[in-house]
């Protein structure tokens, strides 16, 4: 599967902390139910690898990827859970090399010209904006993006550096980000709100879901 191909076709990447595994697997579901069969599974929780393994096993065609992911013993440990993608919340030389060298792909966040030129060195096609609001939204990936016209990557459709922004995305900001085309997805977590899962509101889940694919699909 192409990865980065699949998130950009979804245009949506829901960003879930998941407190007990029990919940891993009706949450993926119904985020599937909800026609978004993909999710960043963060490691700021106890419970984030064996959640990705049991997503994996019961989910086949989930599209499951680790998100804050900080050291190589995480990134081992996602690995060896089956997610598919990496995703850190800032650059990690030991993480990106880990997640290179085998194959999986990684997006690694940036929010300065410095940590995207050291980003280039290991020809990944996307990174990832964070926390995004918080550092000027999409003002400054334009901005970031027009002192790196010409950067090249690996062969794939990707021919420049594309961004994945996190942090901040909610429904009345996501079409502003989506509409520039340097933007693969954004990361959201309004749909998986952590209150919902707890409570078990695994319906409210996949309506929340439903509407924010649909508003991207309009």
């Amino acid at each position: 599967m192409d990865v980065n191909k699949k998130i950009e076709e979804l245009k949506l990447v829901p960003v879930v902390v998941l407190q007990d595994v029990k919940d891993a697997v009706p949450l993926a579901k119904a985020l599937i139910a909800g026609g978004l069969p993909v999710a960043e599974v963060t490691f700021r929780t106890a419970a984030a690898a064996d959640s990705i393994k049991a997503i994996s096993e019961a989910c086949p065609e989930m599209l499951v990827g680790a998100g804050t992911v900080t050291n190589l013993e995480q990134a081992k440990k996602a690995k060896e859970a089956g997610a598919k993608f990496i995703v850190t919340p800032g650059f990690s030389k030991t993480v990106t090399e880990f997640a290179v060298e085998n194959n999986i792909p990684v997006f690694p966040g940036v929010c300065t010209p410095t940590e995207i030129m050291m980003v280039m060195e290991y020809n990944l096609p996307v990174v990832k904006f964070f926390p995004a609001s918080q550092y000027g939204g999409l003002a400054t990936i334009k901005a970031l993006s027009g002192a790196f016209p010409s950067l090249r990557f690996m062969a794939g459709p990707y021919t420049s550096l594309r961004w994945m922004p996190t942090g901040g995305v909610n429904t009345k900001n996501m079409m502003d980000y989506l509409s520039f085309d340097k933007i693969i997805a954004c990361g959201g977590s309004w749909m998986v709100k952590e209150s919902l899962i707890k409570e078990g509101k695994f319906d409210e889940i996949e309506k929340l879901t439903a509407e924010a694919v649909a508003l991207v699909r309009e």
